[in-house]
Parts: C-alpha cells; sequence; structure tokens
C-alpha cells in the first residue's frame, strides 16, 4: 500500500469482521482519509491508546450517587452540595435505575424543582428575602423579549387558575 502523506500504512484487514455491520464503523481507520492530516500531526497513540497512571483518589466524606452502569468513583467529583432533604431522597431513587431509563432522569428533574423550592424555603428561614424576579432573569427578558415575556406569565397566570378554579369546584362537590 502506497503512502503519500507520510502515514503509517493501513493493513486490509483493520476492520473487525465483529463491528463491521455497524454503519459508519471503522469511518476513521484509513489514515489517508483524514480530514485532520496535514493539521493535526499523528504520533500513533490515538490509535493504541494512551498510558497513563490514574490520578490518586479524592476522599470521600460526602454522600456520592453513583450510576448503576459505573459503580466505581471518578478520580475527582464535586462535594459542595451532597442530596440532602426531599430532594436528596428523589435524587437517591432515581439512582436506583439505569441512566437510559425515565424512572431515573424524569425523578432528577423533579428533584432540581424541589431543590429551588427547598433553597427558597432555606433563604426565606435565614431571613433573606430572595429577590426571585431578578434572579430568574425576568427582568432582562421583560426589557428584551417583551412579547414571549408576557405569553409565559398569561400561560402561567392561565394553568394557575384553572388549577384553582379546579380545587374550588371539587372542594364544593365535596361540600354538598
Amino acid at each position: 500500500m502506497e503512502n503519500n502523506n507520510n502515514l503509517p500504512a493501513v493493513p486490509s484487514n483493520a476492520l473487525s469482521e465483529g463491528y463491521s455491520h455497524i454503519k459508519g464503523w471503522g469511518i476513521d481507520a484509513d489514515l489517508k482519509n483524514d480530514p485532520t492530516y496535514p493539521i493535526k500531526r499523528r504520533t500513533d497513540e490515538e490509535r493504541f491508546g494512551y498510558t497513563w497512571e490514574r490520578p490518586a483518589q479524592q476522599a470521600r466524606d460526602v454522600e456520592i450517587l453513583t450510576s448503576t452502569e459505573r459503580n466505581n468513583l471518578p478520580a475527582v467529583f464535586g462535594t459542595t452540595l451532597p442530596p440532602s432533604g426531599l430532594s436528596g431522597a428523589i435524587r437517591r431513587f432515581a439512582f436506583k435505575y439505569s441512566e437510559s431509563d425515565y424512572a431515573h432522569w424524569l425523578p432528577l428533574m423533579l428533584a432540581d424543582r424541589v431543590g429551588v423550592a427547598e433553597g427558597i424555603i432555606s433563604d426565606l428561614s435565614r431571613g433573606h428575602i430572595p429577590d426571585y424576579f431578578n434572579e430568574r432573569g425576568w427582568g432582562a427578558e421583560m426589557e428584551y423579549n417583551r412579547k414571549n415575556f408576557l405569553l409565559k406569565v398569561a400561560a402561567g397566570a392561565a394553568v394557575a387558575t384553572a388549577i384553582t378554579a379546579l380545587l374550588i369546584y371539587r372542594k364544593r362537590q365535596k361540600n354538598q
């Protein structure tokens, strides 16, 4: 095999037969058909794998939730906000399921919303009144995106009114 670009020749059996049925498999196997050449100078480390020593494991001094697919801890992880309260319980529940499952991601999104409410309650309990309007960026949105902001406010008011009306209706039905 002729080599015009000073790249190592790729043997004809470079693609494993076990994976050749996958569309796009081995698309980057031919180094002469590499769109990054000649900008990227190759040392063949990408092809044969890097050898490196794993960094020292960070100390685990708070609860760290781990995936069911990957039980070991990464070398470095965040410890500033360990799971706590109701949002932490929801997160613990979510991490019992695979990352490919809705039962993992939907509770995590719910836990984020619950965490916001817990943060507001925590602020109020310490005597700090949150500036919710500006923290959510509504001032800037009102100034630069007024039409959509007013549509969002109207939709939120409509949903809140509908929920309130439904609750009042159910209460009246129950009392009759």
